[in-house]
């Protein structure tokens, strides 16, 4: 048999063959990535450790403090309302019942009996949704460490704060036991309204001790922990219901009560407690207090909380709403300072009813309100109130608004198009200026809801928040600088230390003088004469109306020396509301706040001069104010020509009459080119010699 004829191999030479130099550095890195994991446990072990061993006692964590107590005062000094925990008795583990345990395990960590503090399966997941950015997968804090964050820290969402609520979730597994942290879980755990365990929340909730705890109770409780103001029984029962179903779900699904009982239970039949009525002072605490998380350190003491709260104008803008609301609607209120401070905010016609606040968590189409940023885009790309427009059916990409009524004017100005809120008008600007252009407009004002940039978006289709839009309109009263609304000027300990204080920052200038001047024009217009004239107060008020699809929605926003209030009503279900429109009800409740609002300070003119850029001249002014040898122009050829130069014999517009003599004045042709003016002497019409001609000719144009 032949041999092979080749090199000798590592059998025949007796030598091994040199491994490839990409295979040592894996094998390297494996081994230096395998002795740091090593230390990186060593080292959390022994952190771990030392946060075991400098935990207080079970005994003293049962008699801590479950929550802060909170001084909040107007702006004043007047204490306007004092949180903390509500009373309820401490329940041993053996006294609460199982169905309470198995509806919080269910729905908050239902790994709780398997994890050692952190449960890898959501780290997981989270680590998953860091990597993909997919949404739809969300991983949650265990039991664990809820507990330790709400012993031991705050609620900021820094990754500090989780890294030591992760060592602190370790430390509590290794120094109690699974029952014992339930134990202190459901006896701490917020609940809202002042209730700090389950027996404070079923007290206040349901009028009687946790130990009686019907499956139904027991799942509207656990339901509440992920969001207490969103699915509290008293703020939003179809949420709250909605919620303690879910709750149902998981228990079933998990083994914790079987699929016939879970059937059988009504969770809307539950009988809630009746509460006496509360201030509305509550709707401006529930908006202020949680930013307490982001503007202070952390801290366990009694605080004390200045606001801006004015306890006049926060009584006068309840009254208001609850005067003027239609029958079976909501409504809210916001008004703000001219440096953004929150004067007064009324999120419904009544807390206890519902503590749901629609003056800054509910989303609702604002209507014709929206028209302000069309205008606001229009003003900025160069048109004046005064400029012609035409209010006549259009149609644009398929789309053909109609007005109120269904009339038409004709042609008119562009402040009666305002003051009369003409949607065809704003139809034809939005297309002229562009949809993105007012969508950008609306976002650059402080709209932080998605914003549609269909042509139906200038009569507002895109949802937006009621403290969003009076913001929009503060800054139009800030002379278009930027202003941000802000509820507390600072906080102090009990025993006087600062530990926070509001700091002004420079504002931004959103538009230019002249845009602000001329949007305050067509603001003050419509109340005047316009749709708003239910908002007058017996001085200068500039304002817009709203009203959305069958009177679903209706909006009046405006300002007055100083000071800017939205107002909001409608239906929570977004049926409509018979008779509501922007100039009716939330005008007229408007106007009756602002009567008391403005009482005390001085009358104030609006600057409504347009002091246009030059720019925007027209050509005769633009002669007055400068030297008529300055004028260039473009030449047939497109050569850019200079008047004042010696012109020649090829000069077409310079062409001497005859011989060699010096060229004679400019003809005709040239002064009709230079001036804007007609052929024959006579003026084209439109003043805005660089714009687009006028919209109502352009706006049956598809837009961009």
């Amino acid at each position: 048999m032949a041999r092979r004829r080749g090199l000798p191999n590592s059998r025949q030479t007796g030598q091994e063959q040199p491994q490839p130099r990409r295979w040592r550095w894996l094998r390297r890195l494996f081994a230096w990535g395998a002795a740091l994991a090593l230390l990186g446990v060593l080292i959390l072990g022994i952190t771990v450790a030392m946060a075991a061993r400098s935990l207080p006692g079970y005994t003293a964590l049962m008699k801590s403090e479950a929550g802060q107590t909170i001084v909040v005062r107007a702006n004043d000094g007047t204490e306007i309302v004092t949180l903390g925990p509500s009373p309820g008795e401490w329940l041993p583990a053996d006294e609460i019942p199982q169905v309470m345990k198995d509806a919080m395990v269910s729905v908050e960590d239902r790994r709780f009996y398997s994890h050692f503090g952190i449960d890898p399966i959501g780290l997981g997941r989270a680590l998953w949704v860091a990597a993909t950015g997919d949404r739809r997968i969300a991983a949650t804090s265990t039991i664990t460490q809820q507990l330790a964050r709400n012993i031991f820290l705050n609620n900021s969402r820094t990754f500090d704060r989780k890294a030591r609520e992760a060592v602190l979730a370790l430390a509590l597994e290794t120094k109690f036991s699974k029952d014992q942290i339930l134990e202190l879980y459901l006896n701490k755990v917020y609940f809202g309204g002042g209730a700090y365990g389950i027996d404070a929340a079923s007290r206040k909730f349901f009028s009687h001790s946790a130990r009686k705890m019907s499956v139904a109770e027991a799942a509207i409780i656990a339901g509440m922990v992920k969001a207490p103001s969103r699915y509290s029984p008293t703020a939003d029962v179809q949420a709250a219901v909605k919620r303690a179903n879910v709750v149902l779900a998981l228990m079933k699904q998990y083994g914790a009560i079987g699929a016939a009982e879970a059937d059988a239970v009504d969770v809307s039949a539950v009988k809630l407690k009746e509460e006496k009525g509360q201030n509305s002072i509550r709707y401006f605490t529930d908006w202020v207090l949680p930013q307490l998380d982001l503007i202070l350190p952390d801290t366990q003491e009694p605080l004390e909380v200045w606001t801006t709260l004015d306890l006049g104008m926060q009584r006068a803008a309840t009254a208001a709403i609850q005067a003027n609301a239609p029958k079976g609607a909501q409504g809210a209120l916001v008004s703000i300072d001219r440096d953004g401070a929150v004067l007064a905010m009324v999120g419904g016609t009544d807390y206890v009813s519902s503590n749901y606040n629609r003056a800054t968590n509910s989303v609702r189409q604002p209507g014709s309100a929206w028209k302000l940023f069309v205008y606001l885009a229009a003003l900025e790309a160069g048109y004046i109130p005064d400029d012609p427009v035409v209010d006549e059916p259009v149609t644009i990409q398929g789309w053909s608004p109609r007005n109120s009524g269904g009339s038409y004017a004709g042609p008119i100005d562009v402040r009666t198009a305002f003051a009369y809120s003409k949607n065809t008008v704003a139809a034809q600007l939005g297309n002229d200026v562009g949809f993105s252009a007012v969508a950008g407009m609306a976002r650059r004002f402080g709209i932080t809801t998605p914003i549609s940039t269909f042509p139906a978006m200038v009569l507002g289709s895109s949802e937006v928040r009621v403290i969003d839009m009076v913001r929009a309109f503060g800054a139009v009263s800030a002379r278009g600088k930027a202003i941000d609304p802000y509820g507390v000027t600072k906080v102090t300990t009990a025993d006087g230390e600062l530990l926070y204080a509001h700091e002004e920052t420079r504002p931004q200038q959103l538009v230019p003088d002249y845009v602000a001047a001329g949007i305050t024009d067509l603001l003050q217009t419509a109340v005047n004469v316009g749709t708003g004239k239910a908002a007058q107060i017996g001085r200068p008020v500039a304002g817009k109306t709203g009203t959305t699809s069958s009177n679903k929605d209706g909006w009046f926003l405006g300002f007055s020396s100083g000071i800017t209030t939205g107002v909001w009503m409608g239906r929570d279900d977004a049926r409509p509301v018979p008779g509501l429109q922007g100039g009716a009800a939330p005008a007229r409740a408007f106007a009756a706040y602002m009567r008391y609002a403005v009482a005390k300070r001085p009358v104030e003119q609006f600057d409504t001069d347009l002091k246009l850029p030059e720019w925007q001249l027209e050509p005769d002014d633009e002669y007055l104010y400068s030297d008529p040898d300055q004028y260039y122009y473009v030449d047939e050829r497109g050569n850019l020509i200079d008047p004042s130069r010696p012109r020649g014999r090829d000069d077409p517009y310079f062409a001497p009459q005859g011989g060699d003599g010096p060229p004679p004045a400019a003809s005709d042709e040239f002064l009709d080119r230079a001036t804007g003016a007609a052929p024959g002497g006579g003026a084209t019409g439109s003043n805005r010699s660089n714009l687009p001609p006028p919209i109502g000719n352009a706006a049956q144009q598809p837009g961009p």
